[in-house]
Order: C-alpha cells, then structure tokens, then sequence
C-alpha cells in the first residue's frame, strides 16, 4: 500500500461553523445535496457549495505540489474521479498544456458546466464503472470523492481507480482521529454515506488492495 501524505498542503483552508450547520441541515437538505445536480454545486449553501465557480486561488497553489511529488510531464497522463466542473484539471494544463488529463463526474450538470477549456476532456460516468481500461493513466485521483457511496460501493470505486492507474493513485475521504473530530465531521457532512476512523479507512484500503497514497479531509 502507499502512505498517507498530504498533497493538499497548499489548498486554501477556511475556518467552518460546523454546530451552525448542523443545527441548520435537514434530512431533505442531503436527499437534494446527493443528487449532486444544479442545487449541490450553484444553489442554496444549505444544499452544497452555494455556487461553485473557478477561482485560481485553489488549485493553483496545489499544482506544483502534485508536479513535483508525481514528476508529472508532457508524456504522462492523468485522471481526476469526481472531478467536479474541471478545475483542478485546468489549472493543471494551464502548468503542462500538452499533459494528457481525463475526467470523470457522476454529474451531468457539472459536466454540462464545466469550463469550456477543459469540457471536452470530461466525462459523465460512474466511480463504481469507470469508462477505460486496465492501465489507462500514469495518475488518478480522486478528492473527496469515494466516500460519497455506501461501503460496498466505496469499495467497487477504490478496485476501480487501482484498476484504470498503471502506476499513482491519491485519494482524500471524510475521516476522524478522536471523538472530537468525530463529532466536527458528522455535523458537518452533507453527501459522505462512509465515514471511517483514520485507521478503519487504513484497514479497508489494504482489504480492498488499494496500492495508492491517501490523506484526510476532517472540517
């Protein structure tokens, strides 16, 4: 197996009221934030991000990171599951423009919304099902992606990533080291249905003979 690491270092943190939204979320608002259409991403904050638009404050921080750990090149390729409206991958061809990038989301309206510069290297499609063969990318992450399923499925999507990467794979899940962060996460999740201790995640990637690295988000 590979090790923890945090890639995301350099991602812009923001401080979270997670009582507030647990005091304010409602079961409807998870039914609505997990169909992951218009509402998650550019609706109401209650049901996801409140409008998620590019901002090259993020990713762009982040990239070099990524480069520098993968040694990333114009002859490599990679694939981001659950790659949102593209961002990271623009960002990412704004540093190596001939680098070889596919992504994949589970939204049609994320897709349909992605930026126009990276639209046509994305794709509607499934973690659990993912549209390439063995082998097909040097690289593939996934950033809080997988923990979107229940644990059954979860596990399908890590087989998968491990199956499409010929070399890397990142993936980062809602996890907890003390009750107290145990406490913060599930006041503040909206989508995850798998929320595991930092060491039950470890345990289930070595079950499911993921090879890759990994880290944490914990609000």
């Amino acid at each position: 197996m590979g090790k923890e690491i945090n890639l995301l270092a350099n991602y812009p943190k923001s401080k979270r009221d997670t009582v507030s939204r647990a005091n304010e979320k409602t079961d409807d608002d998870r039914k609505i934030a997990r169909r992951f259409d218009k509402e998650f991403f550019d609706g109401d904050r209650k049901h996801g991000y409140g409008g998620f638009k590019y901002n090259e404050k993020f990713w762009t921080p982040v990239i070099p990171k990524f480069i520098e750990y993968w040694n990333l090149t114009k002859d490599l390729s990679v694939l981001d599951v659950g790659c949102g409206k593209g961002f990271m991958l623009y960002d990412l061809k704004k540093a190596i423009s001939d680098i070889e990038v596919r992504g994949v989301d589970i939204s049609s309206y994320a897709i349909e919304n992605s930026k126009e510069e990276i639209k046509k290297y994305l794709k509607v499609a499934d973690a659990k099902e993912l549209p390439f063969e063995d082998n097909s990318f040097d690289v593939v992450i996934s950033i809080n992606t997988i923990h979107n399923l229940d644990i059954d499925e979860c596990a399908m999507a890590l087989k998968e990533i491990s199956r499409v990467s010929k070399k890397y794979a990142f993936v980062t899940v809602d996890a907890f080291r003390n009750e107290e962060e145990k406490k913060r996460m599930f006041q503040w999740n909206l989508t995850a249905k798998t929320i595991l201790s930092v060491s039950d995640w470890i345990k289930f990637f070595e079950e499911n003979n993921y090879k890759g690295d990994y880290y944490w988000f914990i609000p």
